[in-house]
């Protein structure tokens, strides 16, 4: 399966607690945090939830 490195850019300050518990699930917990994951559709759901937060690095 394929693999998709995320990169968390902006602060999780002041984002609903939706959001701040979606940055947990993917594993970002601190700015410039890169983490690995499987590109599966329930995982790009996420990351659409979060996309202002998020950047997907290549």
């Amino acid at each position: 399966m394929a693999k998709i490195k995320i990169q968390q850019i902006k602060s999780r300050i002041k984002c609903p607690a939706v959001q701040k518990r979606t940055l947990d699930a993917l594993g970002l917990h601190k700015m410039n945090q890169i983490v690995e994951h499987d590109d599966t559709p329930s995982i790009m759901g996420m990351i659409h939830k979060v996309h202002h937060l998020v950047k997907i690095v290549d």
